[in-house]
């Protein structure tokens, strides 16, 4: 019997709907959530992502205040920039499109942002608040994860969750998210000095694929019934596409699907759910900024 799959379109477009009916109710009292988001260069994974950030926030109703600048920006330029956004109590949410170029220090910029503005949820002040378990700015792909598994009541209490990856954007943010408290799993990490792999991915009852290499995770990996979240966007060569390649994810899909209980597909599965996350995260920062007026 095949895996059910996770509609992960479906799921984000019913977040962006309920966004839009609070962005509603917001703007009706004079507060317009707002979201500045800095693309430095024309990387074209970056500019594909930040026009789909474009196309959320309008969607939604939210202002859109995009920033595009050229790839010989300098540090001192882009920080400038940040600074202003800072200052500006119209704008309630800035993002910084990673990756940077090579003259730009990320740790810097990220630095810069301030925390009530950080709805990427990276800065170390919101990292912290996570970490101990206080209110913060979700990290949007991670926080998208959980919302996936509590939408199809994927039981996490109890359960072993295996996250293969340790990265700060997803690996290390999602693990501590899964040991809430609320969540209540017991975490396994695995990463590059993991031995034997495959003996502890067979554990989980939810499988967090986040490695960033294609179909890492193979059927034989999958303990029979698990959940499979694949975070994983790669992009492999086909000449039957017209761009001359297709997404996969980091999960041999169509074998895993026939082991797994649920499993998530490459495209329409994690990757729409980071888009809501980020409108959700503006909207509670708009909020959390009309209610200290």
């Amino acid at each position: 019997m095949s895996a059910v799959i996770i509609d992960g379109f479906q799921i984000a477009a019913d977040v962006r709907h309920q966004v839009a009916e609070k962005t509603a109710e917001l703007v009706k009292t004079g507060v317009h959530p707002c979201l500045a988001v800095i693309l430095v260069g024309e990387n074209p994974a970056s500019v594909s992502y930040v026009t789909g950030k474009e196309k959320a926030l309008a969607e939604v109703g939210m202002k859109d205040r995009s920033i595009r600048l050229p790839e010989s920006t300098s540090e001192e330029e882009l920080l400038k920039i940040i600074d202003e956004l800072n200052a500006d109590e119209s704008v309630h949410g800035i993002l910084v499109q990673l990756p940077l170029p090579k003259h730009i220090n990320e740790d810097k910029v990220i630095m810069a942002i301030k925390p009530e503005k950080d709805v990427d949820g990276f800065h170390p002040v919101n990292v912290g608040n996570l970490v101990i378990g206080r209110k913060a700015f979700l990290p949007c792909t991670p926080h998208g994860i959980i919302v996936l598994l509590e939408t199809m009541g994927i039981k996490t209490d109890g359960a072993h969750a295996v996250v293969v990856g340790r990265s700060n954007i997803v690996g290390k943010p999602v693990s501590l998210l899964l040991t809430r408290r609320e969540t209540n799993a017991t975490v396994t990490i695995c990463h590059t000095g993991t031995k034997d792999l495959a003996s502890i991915t067979r554990q989980a009852d939810i499988l967090v694929a986040a490695v960033g290499r294609p179909k890492t995770i193979t059927a034989d990996m999958i303990k029979p019934g698990a959940a499979v979240i694949d975070v994983g966007v790669n992009r492999i060569p086909d000449a039957t596409k017209k761009s001359g390649f297709r997404l996969v994810g980091d999960v041999d899909f169509e074998n895993a699907k026939e082991v797994a209980s649920y499993i998530t597909p490459v495209p329409k599965g994690v990757g729409p759910m980071t888009i809501a996350m980020l409108m959700q995260n503006v909207l509670e920062a708009a909020q959390i900024a009309a209610e200290a007026k």
